[in-house]
């Protein structure tokens, strides 16, 4: 025996390597992350209701709040305005982007597991380009099979769709290449517009400006109805995506590794698919076409968490929802009374957050040539 080799007494601790000892610290750190992450989105969200051309006191909008939700009465005294104001105009508007948010956050997060590439995203693989076909096809179509749940559904199918078609076109010998993935979803993207191009030609005035404004993204005129047609659809993804975290934890050491560990990829692959399309369909179908979202709120998360699923999932729904609550506070403030479209904001957000990320990709990946 070398007489280098350090001989521990039997039961003494041995020493953790440097990858463990990260990995406990992460697991310890991420419910204190979340925790945090909720507490702002709260605050957020008292902050969005409260600012406006009409202000009103954070004290009262919580007062109103549990005055309204919980019928407790907090002592503090505000006016029947306030409550209007509240209910009325601000809070659907909250909900609607929280919702929005949340969808676009968890649906960003499930395809970057999925494909196991970090530059997944909703507008990346084409998915919002789809919803926004579908969606602007129904409305200039004047369809409504479905009542208020007709432009929602189009907009899943048409994500859907298109989500399938990127990942099939991208997939090879079983893996999907990064380069491969963005250009096939730059294709089909590219197609989705110039179809939603050429029915917009067709649309009437009152249709040309509703659809001009809702492609650059907004939740403006959102409204309860708005709310509620979008709400079940966004919620059921928002549910049922991280129960499939621990097979995408799996699915991270390769196919052939987590079929051995009994993990079905191809079914979890197509379900997680399926449920990342509802979401952004209804997000897409809700507020038009906002960017960045899904891709850079889940990056956030693992490098404040770590890459366990379980974290990252529910992390990037909180994430979303007071990421997109606070982008449409700035949209309708820095420049008011003239408001910024929402996916303006998020594009000058993302767009520089996405080429920092596609440099860095390479950079890991010794180039793509």
């Amino acid at each position: 025996m070398s007489d280098s080799t350090e001989i521990l007494p039997r039961g003494a601790p041995r020493a953790l390597p440097a990858a463990g000892l990260r990995g406990i610290a992460r697991r310890l750190r991420a419910p204190g992350v979340l925790t945090v992450m909720a507490l702002v989105t709260v605050a957020v969200t008292i902050v969005s209701i409260a600012v406006g051309a009409f202000s009103i006191p954070p004290t009262h909008v919580v007062a109103i709040l549990a005055d309204r939700a919980l019928g407790t009465d907090l002592g503090v005294a505000f006016t029947e305005q306030e409550q209007s104001v509240v209910f009325s105009v601000r809070l659907p508007r909250v909900v609607l982007g929280a919702l929005v948010g949340a969808g676009l956050g968890v649906a960003g997060a499930a395809l970057q597991g999925v494909f196991r590439n970090p530059l997944a995203d909703a507008t990346i693989v084409g998915a919002s380009s789809g919803a926004s076909l579908g969606a602007t096809l129904t409305i200039v179509a004047g369809l409504g099979f479905m009542g208020t749940l007709t432009i929602p559904v189009a907009a899943f199918l048409g994500a859907l769709v298109v989500t399938a078609a990127v990942y099939a076109f991208a997939r090879r010998r079983g893996r999907t290449e990064v380069v491969t993935l963005v250009l096939t979803g730059l294709a089909f993207t590219a197609i989705c517009e110039a179809c939603v191009g050429l029915i917009t030609s067709m649309a009437n005035d009152a249709e040309l400006r509703d659809l001009t404004f809702w492609r650059l993204g907004s939740v403006g005129s959102a409204t309860w109805p708005t709310v509620t047609s979008i709400a079940p659809i966004v919620l059921l993804a928002i549910v049922l995506i991280p129960l499939l975290a621990r097979s995408l934890n799996i699915m991270a050491l390769g196919e052939r590794e987590a079929t051995h560990l009994g993990v079905h990829t191809e079914r979890v692959r197509v379900v997680l698919i399926a449920l990342s399309a509802m979401a952004i369909g209804a997000s897409v179908a809700g507020a038009g076409m906002i960017a960045f979202v899904g891709l850079l709120v889940p990056h956030l998360v693992r490098l404040a968490a770590g890459p366990d699923h379980r974290v990252v999932l529910p992390g990037s729904a909180i994430g979303g929802a007071g990421l997109l609550m606070a982008a449409d506070l700035v949209a309708r403030t820095v420049a008011a009374p003239v408001e910024i479209p929402l996916g303006v904001v998020m594009g000058i957000v993302g767009g520089p957050f996405f080429l920092f990320l596609l440099h860095q990709t390479r950079r890991r990946q010794g180039g793509w040539a």
